[in-house]
């Protein structure tokens, strides 16, 4: 992922890309060259312009999605794009196939005709009818330069920063791969150059919002200056907001309550596009997604937007709140509105009814907790998915991380589109505290007993399935008589007592069925990416004065890791303290250690015996002077 660049010494502002500002270049800065996809930048050594490899499958993706939507957008006009590598793919299909020969032959002869060949737009080349896209927070211009070396069908491409270093190193890189004539690097502020571009005629077709941390400052702006129909991909770090940490900065961020749960993933999903369908509403348009993936350490969302009154007022159907149980996970969901068919064709839209659950959790008796509201419609547009997914397939080596894209991919293609967040296989085993099932044997349960199931691409052991959840605890009480809890280590306002208290009215069948294993495991695909590198994860945030990305971190470590430990400064002191308390042990003359011990074996006065009574010996054992029965002083166990 690119970042925004710090150069002011307001890094609240700068956070985000909001405040311009003229920076002087430090001399004699380290430069790094990066080669990546088809494009190879320079960029600082010292984190003074923010770039994360890690996110080249951020980066990757991105390039396959907008391909495919322009693939979509330029063959409305009669326009086909040229993806390199895909050309020769595509003859040796043909020659293999003895059904198409006869078509391929018709083709063949029709190109013949110079007025009757289509167009086609090419990478690098200027296709005068085709997408115009801006990158708000380009930083260094890496995805930038991608769109124009690897992204056919373009007509411009604006690599906006506030930094003017930032910018001064986009121009670099622009040189660098010849690529002036499509991208053009801009210096201003992201919100205030996407305001200036609310016109229908010069709206851009592609938005893509990459920042460090939230994009929520940036959302009303980008909807309104996106085109009818256009391609608006956003990007999220802030995952410990969006996952329930800090309730009350998420709802301030984008509108809704986090809860703390295994689906906490998925729901950050659902609340950004709450958000973004939230701040669409306000100008009369509505958002589609197309694909919505949680990877790593950040959420990706891709969707497109729509102008139209009537659609914005179903919108309130299609979000929900979510009451959990904080004793056993168990989730119900509470649309917000509710559309309904009336005379003559037309939709009637009301209030819904509710709540869904009792004071109590029907299950376990604890208490619920209220989150959202979230987007509670499909987060994928499955034949949009599926497009993109045979295309990085027939053409592996276009990406690096294809392997990963198709593994990714498979899965959300196996998503159950309709049942929103899912149950995890520990979450269900710890509340009663049995031992955890396989995942084919409790997907078999869940199919033997006519429910749907899958797996979901935001959690490795997850169970997303339509069962409600009275079954689904059936299941574990019948899983839980196979392995039988001791109930005597229960106490009965547990849940897990509770739960396991009544008895199954759906008798579970763990025969292994041979639907249960989903096609992308069976296939082995790379379906959930490993931490590729040491200290892996999000990077620290540029730094103004060039101070490099590794003494950053280090000195972050310094200040948060080991913080109810001793400095070393201070070992002499605390060694030096410590040998005024005399050893219980050295009394006992059970002490080993003589010299070396860190308490004093020297004889002491009845007084400062009474004085020094050390309190964390971890060789002495507890003692209690008083005797049995008695009361214990303070400090004393």
């Amino acid at each position: 992922m690119e970042g925004q660049p710090q150069g002011p010494p307001n890094p609240a502002a700068m956070e985000n890309g909001t405040e311009p500002c003229g920076e002087e270049r430090p001399p004699e800065v380290q430069e790094t060259t990066v080669t990546e996809g088809a494009a190879k930048i320079v960029f600082p050594s010292a984190n003074e312009v923010f770039y994360n490899p890690v996110q080249e499958f951020n980066r990757d993706l991105t390039c396959a999605v907008i391909t495919e939507f322009a693939r979509i957008q330029l063959g409305a006009k009669g326009i086909q794009i040229k993806v390199p590598g895909e050309k020769d793919l595509q003859k040796v299909v043909v020659d293999l196939s003895e059904q198409e020969e006869d078509k391929a032959e018709v083709k063949e002869g029709a190109n013949l005709a110079p007025g009757d060949q289509p167009r086609t737009a090419a990478v690098r080349d200027i296709c005068e009818e085709g997408l115009r896209v801006l990158e708000g927070l380009a930083a260094s211009g890496l995805r930038s330069i991608r769109f124009a070396l690897e992204v056919p069908g373009l007509r411009s491409v604006v690599a906006n920063d506030a930094s003017a270093r930032a910018v001064d190193l986009m121009h670099r890189n622009v040189q660098l791969n010849d690529v002036a004539h499509l991208v053009q690097p801009s210096q201003a502020d992201a919100r205030m150059l996407m305001y200036q571009h609310q016109k229908a005629s010069e709206r851009f077709d592609v938005i893509d919002l990459d920042p460090y941390g939230s994009p929520a400052p940036f959302l009303d702006a980008a909807v309104q200056a996106v085109s009818e129909g256009g391609l608006l991909c956003v990007t999220c770090t802030d995952m410990a907001v969006l996952a329930g940490n800090s309730g009350e900065t998420c709802y301030s961020k984008y509108g809704a309550m986090a809860l703390k749960s295994r689906a906490c993933h998925e729901m950050a999903l659902r609340i950004v596009l709450h958000s973004l369908d939230l701040h669409a509403n306000c100008y009369q348009r509505f958002v589609v997604p197309l694909l919505s993936i949680s990877a790593d350490f950040y959420v990706r969302i891709f969707v497109r937007v729509f102008t139209g009154q009537a659609k914005v007022k179903a919108s309130a159907s299609k979000q929900a709140l979510v009451f959990q149980c904080v004793g056993c996970g168990s989730f119900h969901l509470q649309r917000l509105g509710k559309a309904s068919g009336a005379s003559g064709g037309r939709v009637k839209f009301s209030a819904a009814c509710g709540p869904p659950v009792a004071p109590e959790c029907e299950h376990c008796g604890q208490r619920h907790q209220l989150g959202g509201p979230m987007w509670a419609e499909p987060l994928h547009d499955l034949d949009f998915v599926g497009r993109v997914l045979e295309a990085v397939s027939a053409n592996p080596g276009r990406f690096h991380t294809a392997e990963r894209i198709r593994g990714v991919l498979s899965v959300v293609a196996e998503e159950l589109l309709d049942v929103p967040l899912y149950y995890t296989l520990d979450q269900l085993s710890s509340a009663i505290h049995c031992s955890t099932p396989r995942l084919l044997q409790l997907r078999s349960a869940l199919l033997h007993a006519g429910f749907r199931v899958s797996l979901s691409h935001a959690c490795k052991n997850a169970v997303k399935t339509d069962a409600p959840s009275s079954a689904l605890w059936d299941i574990m009480r019948c899983w839980e008589k196979e392995c039988p809890v001791k109930r005597e280590r229960l106490s009965e306002t547990s849940p897990a007592f509770r739960i396991l208290s009544v008895e199954p009215r759906l008798q579970a069948n763990f025969t292994i069925r041979d639907d249960a294993n989903p096609s992308s495991r069976q296939r082995g695909l790379k379906r959930f990416q490993a931490n590729p590198e040491a200290n892996w994860g999000p990077r620290p945030r540029a730094r103004p004065r060039g101070k490099a990305a590794g003494e950053a971190v280090e000195e972050r470590r310094k200040l948060l890791q080991n913080k109810r430990k001793e400095p070393d400064e201070d070992l002499a002191q605390r060694a030096a303290h410590l040998k005024t308390f005399p050893c219980k042990r050295f009394k006992e003359g059970t002490c080993q250690r003589g010299e070396q011990c860190c308490y004093s074996h020297s004889p002491l006065t009845p007084k400062a015996t009474a004085e020094a009574t050390p309190t964390d010996c971890p060789e002495a054992p507890d003692q209690n002077p008083l005797g049995p029965g008695a009361a214990a002083g303070p400090g004393e166990d």
